[in-house]
């Protein structure tokens, strides 16, 4: 009994302190992991990055992250259908359906630029894309279906009289998409100076192709 009395008055011996662990990212729903993707694939590109980056990056297990997403691509195919509804989204809006064509064309400039300062992440991936894969190719068909309407509406104005003349429309138009899409290089939220950055860019596109009096 002496011994059983002392092992029980005994003092117990501190717990081991477990080492420090990094902080790691939310791991909540689908959207907090489609952000961690997105984010991994614009820093590692695409075709570099593995289930097990993201799962890592997560902070979560690959089985966890397959519970929400079937796989890489479908991930991919999220996001890029997150930047492609903002894009289309803006060409349904009544501003980019009535009115004049270059009334409507400044619309759709403006939306441009407050998607890719919504989205910048997902616009910027969208950017990224080269058609290696099915998912890839899907979404080069959809920028390419984009820009059509925006040369058909360039056309538009041009046989209106309200573009310069000599304009030639298709080129126009992809002057206009890389103009609005270049901002992702340089554009961060918060960054001084954008806190009108649709209106602005879109009176610096238009001061380019309008007549003087317009």
């Amino acid at each position: 009994m002496s011994g059983l009395r002392a092992r029980e008055s005994a003092p117990a011996k501190p717990a081991a302190t477990e080492p420090a662990r990094r902080p790691r990212r939310p791991s909540g729903g689908p959207g907090s992991l489609l952000e961690v993707a997105v984010a991994e694939f614009n820093t590692r590109g695409y075709d570099a990055t593995s289930m097990e980056d993201l799962s890592r990056a997560a902070g979560i297990t690959k089985s966890s992250f397959y519970h929400h997403f079937a796989g890489k691509e479908a991930l991919l195919r999220a996001a890029l259908e997150r930047a492609l509804d903002g894009l289309f989204g803006v060409l349904a809006e009544p501003g980019a359906q009535t009115g004049t064509p270059s009334e409507r064309l400044r619309h759709i400039v403006r939306g441009q630029v407050r998607v890719l300062m919504a989205d910048l992440p997902y616009v910027t991936l969208l950017l990224r894309v080269r058609g290696n894969t099915e998912t890839e190719r899907w979404a080069l068909e959809r920028r390419r279906a984009f820009d059509a309407e925006i040369t058909a509406l360039v056309r538009a104005a041009v046989d209106a009289g309200e573009v310069r003349a000599g304009v030639e429309p298709a080129l126009a138009a992809k002057l206009l998409s890389g103009l609005v899409n270049s901002i992702v290089e340089w554009y961060r939220p918060g960054r001084p100076g954008t806190a009108n950055l649709p209106d602005d860019v879109a009176q610096a596109v238009f001061a380019g192709i309008l007549p003087a009096a317009a």
